[in-house]
């Protein structure tokens, strides 16, 4: 570990922040370094903006992704290098994200990709992001330990903005993972990394996971993964579960985050009718 490196994590681990936000600063400075072939600390304020700019028009990095490395980069510079916050902030602008309305799968679709995986593994996965409402890096990094079969729970550890919350363990997911324990037997993480069993399955992994299931099943892609935590969302807001309980089990901070779902979706739309034919109907 380099000194740049070490001084990099001291200085996130003194301010509280999680693993996981280390892990994608250390990446985002590794990758500029990368870039240049040279030391971090070497690189001039318009070798940095260079390098966001070759991010943002030469590769498919999502805003948000370009935001994360945005984040690394000023704190590297401003906390480790102590530049000035002012100079940084301006030469290094965070991506303006487009406001897009949670896409979701119908419940026929999600059965239909969770009965394309023959890997049990890779169908226990997805299902306990689906069933769970999980985030693809809390579904990554969940343990044995946080399944409670008694409460029909799993407790999500150090989630989104360093919240832990619990949401819910149906009881198709529990027999699910019961199987795929039989047949698994992970140590450690729920579903750890093929290669690397001691460390939990890379989010990269997840992806492909799911993206091979839609292609299986002959699928629209509807934003990746993640498309499965906004179908829960959905599913349970057309069940009619109250806004404020959806919003606890989502991990979201504001309400107004969890009434992006209030949308319904064309197949819950179809089975209501419209008041128009039912008056006429009479």
């Amino acid at each position: 570990m380099t000194p740049l490196r070490q001084r990099l994590i001291e200085e996130l681990a003194l301010r509280g922040y999680s693993c996981r936000t280390e892990e994608a600063y250390v990446h985002a400075v590794a990758g500029l370094a990368q870039h240049y072939q040279r030391a971090p600390d070497q690189l001039s304020d318009q070798e940095v903006r260079a390098y966001l700019l070759h991010l943002h028009l030469k590769t498919t990095l999502s805003a948000s992704t370009l935001n994360v490395v945005v984040s690394g980069l000023r704190f590297f510079y401003h906390r480790v290098l102590h530049r000035p916050f002012a100079h940084i902030e301006q030469g290094m602008p965070r991506v303006r994200r487009q406001k897009r309305r949670p896409k979701a799968y119908t419940l026929a679709e999600v059965n239909r990709l969770l009965e394309s995986c023959s890997n049990r593994k890779h169908r226990a996965f997805l299902m306990t992001v689906y069933g769970a409402g999980l985030r693809l890096n809390e579904a990554c990094h969940l343990r044995a330990e946080h399944i409670d079969r008694s409460a029909g729970q799993i407790r999500v550890e150090q989630g989104k903005g360093r919240k832990d919350r619990y949401t819910v363990l149906p009881q198709r997911l529990l027999r699910e993972l019961e199987e795929y324990w039989r047949l698994y037997r992970p140590r450690g993480w729920l579903f750890p990394s093929t290669r690397e069993p001691s460390r939990p399955m890379p989010d990269g992994t997840g992806q492909k996971i799911f993206y091979d299931a839609v292609a299986r099943a002959k699928l629209p892609d509807k934003g990746g993964i993640h498309s499965l935590r906004h179908s829960f969302a959905t599913h349970w807001m057309e069940a009619g579960l109250p806004l404020f309980a959806l919003k606890r089990l989502l991990g979201h901070t504001s309400l107004s985050t969890t009434s992006g779902y209030l949308h319904v979706s064309r197949e819950h739309l179809a089975k209501i009718g419209s008041p128009l034919d039912k008056l006429y109907a009479a």
